[in-house]
């Protein structure tokens, strides 16, 4: 209790003190790096369709831990295990193309640009390519020094209920509002089973399947994930247009044919389904939503660098 006392008083320090962003911010000094990044991304996405479901969960995953930091990024080292070694994000992927963006930006504008905000803006341009809608990122992060795989316990899990979703999201200034937005990004990329097996798999002493699902899709996943203690990295799709960024999300939840327990949770509320039903019945509005969260959750910085290589600390 103590420990996550603390790491609220830093988080908290950091998102008052924290750097000052804005949409200008490399008008003079690296003006053409949003062109830079943009080309990088779309190139990757050309070879690789789940490079934008990659970079985008990785931009979240960098956000919730100490603020957009690209602390998500830095390797291991010695004793020190990273962030990306920690158990919710051994799955991540996409890092080479934030390692191409960060090249080709520092060879015109070189240590001025903080791999924190080449992610921001790497997966601003992921969502726009895959189909989303696009916006004005806030730039001049900084880039963190540290990275521990035991803070990954602070990220939101695929199976919290949704008082436990309302107070991780609170505790980094984050309404349920931004809650139902942002978890419009299940919309996009593929889950290992081990993320929604409680929910086909001995799902508590009398039944083995969560009743909420719907039966043939319940049954659908069992076939692919055969066993609670799944250890082939079977999985599937999170919806049938996962290359997509759209709001089919919001309609499955009504279906009773989302993944994890935290996108179900989304109906334990009035408000949250609410705004279920509203994002289900226009895209608009699941857009224009999922712009100011996106906007508020990326503004919380506390880096101290900027990095020369995005992997490691100068």
């Amino acid at each position: 209790m103590a420990s996550m006392f603390i790491s609220l008083l830093i988080f908290s320090f950091f998102f008052f003190l924290g750097t000052p962003l804005s949409s200008n911010y490399y008008q003079n000094t690296c003006p053409n790096v949003e062109s830079i990044i943009k080309k990088v991304v779309s190139d990757a996405t050309r070879n690789d369709k789940t490079a934008p479901a990659g970079l985008l969960r990785m931009h979240f995953h960098d956000c919730f831990i100490r603020g957009c930091d690209g602390s998500v990024l830095l390797n291991s080292k010695g004793k020190n295990t990273a962030e990306k070694d920690g158990p919710p994000n051994v799955s991540l992927h996409a890092f080479y193309v934030i390692d191409k963006a960060k090249k080709a930006v520092e060879s015109v504008c070189p240590s001025v640009v903080s791999c924190a905000d080449i992610l921001a803006l790497a997966a601003r341009d992921a969502v726009v390519l895959a189909g989303g809608p696009s916006w004005d990122v806030p730039k001049g992060r900084k880039d963190g020094r540290i990275s521990k795989a035991s803070d990954t316990s602070q990220l939101p899990a695929p199976t919290f209920n949704i008082s436990q979703l309302q107070q991780s999201f609170s505790q980094r200034g984050l309404s349920l509002e931004d809650l139902a937005a942002l978890s419009g990004g299940h919309t996009l990329g593929f889950s290992h089973c081990s993320s929604f097996n409680n929910r086909i798999h001995n799902f508590n002493s009398t039944l083995d399947i969560d009743p909420s699902l719907q039966p043939s899709f319940a049954s659908s996943l069992r076939r692919f994930c055969t066993t609670k203690n799944n250890v082939n990295n079977a999985g599937v799709a999170m919806d049938p247009s996962s290359t997509s960024f759209d709001n089919t999300y919001y309609k499955l939840i009504f279906q009773h044919k989302v993944l994890f327990s935290s996108d179900n949770a989304l109906l334990s509320t009035p408000k949250t389904k609410n705004l279920v039903s509203n994002f289900a019945s226009s895209k608009d509005a699941f857009f224009k939503a999922f712009v100011k969260s996106m906007i508020k959750m990326s503004s919380f910085n506390g880096g101290q660098e900027i990095r020369k290589n995005c992997r490691f600390v100068n």
